[in-house]
C-alpha cells in the first residue's frame, strides 16, 4: 500500500462504509511454494465484539481455494474510485502527474465454515443484492434446494479475522489550496470515476 501519512484514513465508521460501498474485494494470498493466488468475489465486513471480520465464498478446488487452505494469512483489498490527474492543472505543472485513489488493504487469517455457515453467507450475500427484497425469486432461501444442494457442493464459505486494516485515500491532500481546487475543478467535468474522486477531494 502507498502508505504516506497525508493519506491515511484512520476512521473506523468511514472504512467501513467504504468497503460496504465496494464489496467486490481481491481475495489474495501464497500457495505453500510461496507463489501468489488470487481471486475476486463479494466480501462483507462486520464488528463482532473487538474484532473485524470478514465473509464470503469461493469455488471449491480452485488454486485460490488450496492455498488458503495450507496457507491462511490472507490480504484483501477493497478498491473505490479512481483516475489520472494531470500536472497541468497544477500551480507549478512542471512536475509528475499522478493517479488519485481510494483503496482499503485488510490482512487476516482465513477459516472455511461448515454446511451451515456457508448457508448464512449466500442468504446474506443474495438479499443484499436483492435490496433485502425477501419475495425475489433468486434470493437465497427462495431457490429450489435441487438447486442449491447441487450449488452448494462446488463451492465454500470462509471467514476472515482481520488482523490489520489500512485505507489510503489519494486525494491531493498535500497539493496547496489553488492546486486542489483546480484539480477538483478538472475532475468534474471527467468520467464517473473522475467525478467521485472530486466529489470526495471537495467534501474532505
Amino acid at each position: 500500500m502507498y502508505d504516506l501519512p497525508f493519506y491515511r484514513e484512520h476512521d473506523e465508521g468511514v472504512i467501513m462504509a467504504f468497503i460496504e460501498r465496494h464489496p467486490f474485494a481481491f481475495l489474495t494470498g501464497c500457495d505453500s511454494n510461496k507463489r501468489p493466488v488470487a481471486t475476486q468475489t463479494p466480501v462483507f465486513a462486520e464488528r463482532e465484539g473487538d474484532r473485524i471480520v470478514l465473509s464470503g465464498h469461493i469455488m471449491k478446488g480452485t488454486d485460490h481455494h488450496k492455498a488458503f487452505s495450507g496457507n491462511k494469512h490472507v490480504l484483501v483489498v477493497f478498491n473505490g474510485p479512481h483516475t489520472y490527474v494531470s500536472a497541468t492543472w497544477y500551480a507549478n505543472p512542471r512536475v509528475a502527474s499522478t493517479w488519485n485513489y481510494m483503496s482499503v488493504h485488510a490482512r487476516g487469517v482465513i477459516r472455511f465454515l461448515n454446511r451451515d455457515g456457508l448457508k448464512a453467507v449466500l442468504r446474506k450475500t443474495s438479499l443484499h443484492f436483492e435490496n433485502n427484497d425477501e419475495q425475489s425469486p433468486t434470493v437465497f432461501d427462495n431457490l429450489p434446494s435441487t438447486f442449491t444442494d447441487k450449488m452448494m457442493n462446488m463451492i465454500v464459505g470462509f471467514e476472515i479475522e482481520v488482523t490489520e486494516i489500512k485505507a489510503a485515500f489519494k486525494l491531493s491532500q498535500e497539493r496547496d489550496a489553488e492546486t486542489h481546487q483546480s484539480i477538483v475543478e478538472e475532475l468534474e467535468s471527467g468520467d464517473d470515476n473522475a467525478r467521485m474522486i472530486a466529489a470526495e477531494m471537495a467534501k474532505r
